[in-house]
């Protein structure tokens, strides 16, 4: 099947084979048919299997042939999206798919400008990309106006729930109207996604792919059992063999892959980070010197990462174990992407066995044994107090897991949803 079969506008077809893009994926396969007859959609399928074309393109398609203006600060359609990175690279591609039509797409996100957002959206816009926070903003100044939005979409919603912006949701909701097309894309199914599509989607057709928790196949995976105070060593020997290759290091803490990116520099790595502490300046430089080469080694936080796209990524190491299970297996999504094949690298400490133990689980299925072996489960730490004692958080350094949550629960914090994602 090709996407002429799929019905979609030659003009649109067109536009895709300028980029290269002729053969649908599964998922885009399986949704682009129904989204294009107006069902509300829930979509299941991992990172890097094509859900931005599988979404915007029906969107875009039925967009170009109803034909119409946005009206002052109005979108057409708005697609939300957890984190800066997802929302720029959403928006990037939108663009590209609407390129030489009359459509205009809109980035709104945390840590730019919003003066100038606000300026962006005084004549409206076809296709408003935002994350939940900035959003919430944009509306409390009145600058966006949601009651004649057509077509709204929820991307990575599994990951909004776990970074606490379901209070965002509950609010954006009442705000839209009705009788709009909803689609909701997630590549895991926790618990409070029921409530979530019950809020947003009507009669849907529930399309998936790849079961909750599957890994791609072409990832070649792997864990070194090895101590935490050993952890910066054993890295840096394994980075040394490719040092040639694009790396991605992920962590759990701010403080820890800032310091720890620190370290990788000072052995001589062209390394950079990317973290909530970041501003966007500095993290779109990241991504784009990592894209081009010039930095080889990135190491990010799972906010941070969530959404990269980058084709060339070879290796993932899991610096940390992350503390939801689900996003272990998004942050190794990361390489074997487009049909290439990667290697993700997991190092497990003493602490971590609860960890391995909730992946393995979730993956249904063991994680093949580099060096070391098993550690004996370990009772969870007491606090320290003024002597010391080991904190959770790895060599890197400690500090509080960025976005951390257990599955499907937000976090329960008595305060705003997050501004800077």
């Amino acid at each position: 099947m090709d996407f002429d079969m799929l019905g979609l506008a030659p003009r649109l077809v067109s536009a895709l084979a300028e980029q290269g893009i002729t053969d649908p994926t599964p998922i885009q396969t399986q949704a682009i048919p129904h989204a294009m007859n107006g069902r509300d959609v829930m979509g299941l399928a991992q990172t890097g299997t094509g859900k931005t074309a599988a979404f915007g393109l029906p969107m875009i398609d039925r967009l170009l042939k109803s034909g119409g203006k946005p009206g002052p600060r109005a979108a057409r359609a708005l697609v939300l999206a957890p984190t800066r990175e997802l929302a720029k690279q959403i928006a990037d591609n939108l663009t590209a798919y609407t390129q030489g039509s009359h459509l205009k797409t809109v980035l709104v996100v945390g840590g730019a400008g919003i003066n100038g957002q606000i300026k962006r959206m005084e004549n409206g816009c076809s296709l408003l990309v935002a994350t939940p926070g900035r959003l919430i903003d944009l509306l409390d100044r009145r600058a966006i106006d949601l009651s004649k939005t057509e077509f709204l979409v929820l991307d990575e919603a599994d990951q909004m729930l776990d970074l606490g912006f379901i209070h965002a949701l509950r609010r954006i909701a009442p705000l839209l109207p009705k009788d709009r097309q909803t689609m909701l894309f997630s590549a895991t199914m926790p618990k409070q996604m029921e409530e979530l599509s019950k809020a947003f989607l009507t009669d849907a057709v529930r399309v998936q792919v790849n079961p909750p928790g599957k890994a791609a196949d072409k990832i070649d995976q792997s864990i070194h059992f090895v101590a935490k105070a050993a952890k910066s060593d054993l890295l840096t020997e394994l980075l040394d063999a490719h040092r040639d290759e694009l790396a991605l290091v992920f962590g759990r803490t701010k403080h820890g892959m800032e310091k720890l990116s620190r370290q990788l520099q000072a052995k001589g790595f062209a390394a950079a980070a990317i973290h909530g502490n970041k501003s966007q300046g500095q993290r779109e430089r990241a991504i784009r010197e990592f894209r081009e080469g010039k930095v080889r080694v990135l190491v990010a936080t799972d906010v941070a990462a969530r959404g990269l796209d980058i084709p060339d990524v070879r290796h993932v190491y899991n610096y940390e174990l992350p503390n939801v299970p689900e996003n272990y297996v998004h942050r190794i999504g990361r390489t074997a992407r487009a049909g290439a094949d990667g290697r993700a690298v997991a190092l497990c400490a003493p602490d971590e066995m609860g960890e391995l133990k909730d992946i393995e689980k979730v993956m249904k299925a063991a994680i093949p044994v580099a060096s070391g072996s098993r550690w004996d489960p370990v009772a969870p730490e007491k606090k320290p107090g003024r002597g010391g004692g080991n904190r959770r958080g790895g060599g890197g350094g400690g500090g509080k897991p960025e976005g951390a949550a257990k599955p499907g629960r937000p976090n329960r914090r008595r305060r705003a949803p997050r501004k800077a994602a």
